[in-house]
């Protein structure tokens, strides 16, 4: 679960963001070092007088200070509620009468915030940010209003068999590193948190140190750069402590948690691989094979397709800031969830030793690269992208030869990474539910 909050744009905005640019992938990102020192990506695109602005402030609910699970979380949802002398209808007032679009997002490893607003009204737009970001009110009775939101999602999760399992599954494999508990704390922890913890919380996230800032639409390098350190100048130069990298604990097996439900939620991972290893492309390759490509995935033809046992099953690469792992999802009846695991554990087994077919290789790298260019299907998508980009560390000729690096993966690289990467000793299951003939095998 993550508790996000978004101030929507009147009808006229939101076509611009739909209609600022054709899907492409050939998107020139200038990089620019404003004045006050803080890089931007900028994509500049004058067709519409319509800009997207991302920032991304590292770090998210993983900061939060021990004992205040949930404080990034509920600080963040608070952005919108008020700054100075308006509340929050003052607020949402503001930013519709110059049609601009403001959301603010907290996630494990960062805490996002998204504009989308009018070159007319860029000034504006800029200072309504500014004021969110930089001046936040967190006045009282939106505290509580907010709050009292909180704990109701929180409430309804404590009987949400899929987010019992997500939090199980992270607590098993983080411990106690921040990861290891739920990003939006416990309903005690919310209940507990004072304006000053929300302060504080503010005050460890959003500081010059961390951020990173891309923009994409009618604006130019000196515009950016001016409105950039406008916005974010006043921020202290540093945050609190990053993270340390997490150790994960995968010990293989099965960990049952007791839940009366008709059909049990399984979260199962292994360890996964790093962004900048060398062998990532073709990892990303068999993870698509093994079950990241939908209904041609290898777990969806064994599981639902030939078996029947489930509606869906996937897996991914999980690339946290601080920890790497191959994590997949399932969900069967109880009377065959056992059936499930132990065709997810066969094809783990069998897909490391004997390897994918050439088929399937090129069924996957067709599908990645065509997919690709279809996400560059606007302003806002590109700015996502591109800041993602900064974050993760790669290069801004990324975009250009992404595909290229697809389609050098051949099928010894696939098979070797297979051998060398699938860990079904150490592939871990977490079961919700009351799955028959399955006991936990882990403490």
């Amino acid at each position: 679960m993550s508790f996000a909050r978004t101030l929507f744009a009147p009808v006229m905005l939101v076509a611009l963001m739909v209609a600022a640019l054709p899907a492409r992938a050939d998107v020139d990102i200038q990089e620019i070092t404003t004045p006050g020192g803080i890089e931007v990506w900028l994509v500049e695109e004058h067709s519409l007088p319509f800009v997207a602005l991302e920032l991304r402030f590292r770090g998210g609910t993983s900061l939060d200070a021990e004992g205040k699970d949930g404080a990034v979380s509920l600080m963040t949802s608070l952005l919108e509620e008020g700054s100075g002398d308006m509340d929050s209808r003052a607020f949402a007032r503001a930013a519709e009468q110059i049609a601009a679009e403001f959301s603010y997002r907290a996630g494990d490893d960062a805490v996002s915030v998204s504009a989308r607003f009018l070159t007319d009204t860029r000034d504006e737009a800029a200072d309504l940010l500014r004021a969110s970001i930089v001046e936040p009110a967190f006045n009282p009775p939106a505290l509580e209003r907010v709050r009292a939101q909180m704990v109701s999602i929180l409430q309804s999760s404590l009987k949400d068999p899929d987010e019992i399992v997500r939090n199980a599954f992270s607590e098993l494999v983080f411990g106690d590193h921040p990861y290891g508990g739920p990003e939006d704390g416990t309903i005690e922890s919310v209940s507990s948190l004072t304006r000053e913890d929300i302060q504080a919380a503010h005050k460890a996230v959003f500081a010059r140190d961390r951020v990173f800032v891309s923009a994409v639409g009618d604006i130019t390098a000196d515009e950016i750069s001016t409105l950039v350190d406008d916005l974010l100048g006043d921020l202290p130069a540093t945050g609190a402590p990053l993270p340390r990298p997490a150790d994960t604990n995968m010990p293989g097996g099965v960990k049952v948690i007791d839940y009366e439900t008709p059909q049990s939620a399984v979260i199962f991972g292994q360890p996964g691989i790093e962004r900048d290893d060398p062998d990532f492309f073709a990892a990303y390759v068999l993870n698509h094979i093994i079950g990241g490509g939908g209904f041609s995935s290898r777990l969806m033809t064994e599981v639902r397709q030939k078996r029947g046992l489930t509606y869906g099953v996937y897996s991914y690469l999980s690339l946290k800031d601080n920890a790497q792992t191959w994590i997949g999802s399932v969900s069967s009846a109880n009377d065959r969830v056992a059936e499930a695991i132990e065709v997810i554990r066969d094809q783990w087994t069998r897909i490391k030793e004997e390897g994918v077919t050439a088929e399937e290789l090129e069924d996957a790298k067709t599908y990645i690269t065509g997919a690709y260019p279809l996400r560059f299907d606007g302003n806002g998508p590109i700015a996502d992208i591109a800041v993602g980009m900064q974050v993760d560390g790669l290069p801004r000729d990324y975009i250009a030869t992404r595909n290229d690096k697809m389609n050098a993966v051949t099928l010894e690289d696939v098979n070797r990474v297979a051998r060398e990467w699938l860990d079904p000793a150490k592939l871990t299951f977490v079961v919700v539910g009351q799955p028959e003939g399955l006991d936990s095998t882990i403490n």
